[in-house]
Parts: C-alpha cells; sequence; structure tokens
C-alpha cells in the first residue's frame, strides 16, 4: 500500500508541475535592433565603437532584464561583440534604447567593412545581431535572438576623416 501511495503522490506531482508550465506566460522573443554606430576611438590596431541598441518587448507582461550579450556581422563579417551588465525592465509592449560599447581590430571587422564599400558612405550597411537577454527572474531565464537589418555609420566615417 505504501508503494502504491508513493506512486500516487508522485504521479500527482507530475501534474502540478506540467500544470504550473502550461500556465506560465509564453514570451515573445523580444526584438534587439542596431539604431546608430559611432567611432569614439581607433588606430591601426583597434577601435572603440558606442552602438545604440533598442529592445522591443512584444509581450503584454513587463520583461526585468539583467544582462544582454550579444555578437555583431556586418555585411557577413563578424565586427565585434558586446555586453551590459545594467539591468533594466522593458515595459509590456514598449521598448528600452541604450547605448552599449564594442572594441574590434582592424583587420577582423571595421576595416573589411571599409574596403568592402570602396570609398561609398558607410549608409544602409547590413547587419546582424545576435546573443541572449538574460533575465533577473521567471521560470525561463534566457531568451536567445536574432535580428537581421540596416544600421547607417555616417557619423563613423566623418569621425575617421
Amino acid at each position: 500500500m505504501p508503494r502504491l501511495a508513493l506512486r500516487a503522490l508522485l504521479l500527482a506531482a507530475i501534474f502540478a508541475l506540467s500544470a504550473c508550465a502550461s500556465m506560465a506566460p509564453k514570451l515573445e522573443t523580444p526584438t534587439v535592433e542596431l539604431m546608430g554606430v559611432q567611432v569614439l576611438s581607433g588606430d591601426m590596431f583597434s577601435q572603440r565603437f558606442m552602438v545604440r541598441v533598442k529592445v522591443q518587448n512584444p509581450n503584454d507582461i513587463e520583461v526585468p532584464v539583467e544582462s544582454i550579450e550579444f555578437t555583431a556581422f556586418l555585411m557577413g563579417d563578424r565586427f565585434g561583440e558586446g555586453a551590459s551588465y545594467n539591468p533594466f525592465v522593458l515595459p509590456a509592449m514598449g521598448e528600452a534604447e541604450f547605448d552599449m560599447y564594442i572594441t574590434t581590430n582592424f583587420v577582423s571587422g571595421f576595416g573589411r567593412l571599409v574596403s568592402r564599400m570602396g570609398g561609398h558612405k558607410l549608409e544602409n550597411v547590413e547587419y546582424e545581431i545576435s546573443g541572449k537577454l538574460h533575465l533577473q527572474k521567471g521560470l525561463m531565464r534566457t531568451i536567445p535572438f536574432n535580428h537581421k537589418g540596416l544600421v547607417n555609420f555616417s557619423k563613423a566615417q566623418k569621425a575617421l576623416e
């Protein structure tokens, strides 16, 4: 009899956990976009950029974010990596914008981009950004993201001239 009670208790626990999981809100992936890029400093070996990032929350609940990590690709080439460990809250159906920093070396990132553009303005440059949002709480603690778009480097070009 105790074995039967243990099995019934275990089965009830499994049902309770699955019910909790089905009641948890389903989070849609927020959209992370590069809004602009600006050169802060640079020499032949490395450059430091400030990127303006916009994160849009398509969910009807606020999402408290602990940190964000990403890798940016420009015209298919790896440009650099960035991270922010400053917590922020994405309002329900809202957005947050902030600045992040990327350091890259000339050979692996910006130099190839400049040579590909062949002296043209660095406007409407194709980018891809992928990474993870680390959440402050909840059952789901990490949300991966990936977004492609166009970014304007015209300010970066002026800073280099």
